[in-house]
């Protein structure tokens, strides 16, 4: 009889043991989680904190602009300048494209290659 006491109380031992470890997770996990919480919370945070930084010079430059044709008109012509090869596209009437026809380099006849290589044969 003492043997199955000395074995009951080594299982209470064991189960007290592992009843310990298991809080001890829990609270672990639960740490964790709110860790992860405040984490995020202040990821936010400093990401609205991040976009109010970048919308407030957005605004006061949309403001500044505003009205300004002058200005809009100075900055094109520089950028124009500095940018002597960009293509420019100028909206038509009815917003349809002009092609770039022209850059296409020119042939002496109006016909292309293809065309006068089959009229001259082989």
């Amino acid at each position: 009889m003492a043997a199955q006491s000395i074995t009951s109380g080594a299982q209470k031992k064991a189960g007290d043991a592992e009843l310990a470890q298991a809080d001890q997770d829990r609270q672990i996990a639960v740490a964790q989680a709110h860790a992860s919480a405040e984490s995020a919370h202040f990821e936010a945070e400093a990401e609205i904190t991040r976009a109010q930084g970048v919308a407030r010079p957005n605004e006061i430059n949309g403001k500044t602009l505003q009205g300004n044709e002058a200005y809009l008109r100075y900055l094109w012509i520089n950028g124009l300048e500095e940018n002597r090869n960009a293509v420019i596209h100028v909206p038509t009437e009815g917003n349809s494209p002009i092609l770039e026809a022209s850059r296409l380099p020119r042939f002496p006849s109006a016909e292309p290659p293809s065309a006068q290589a089959i009229k001259s044969g082989p």
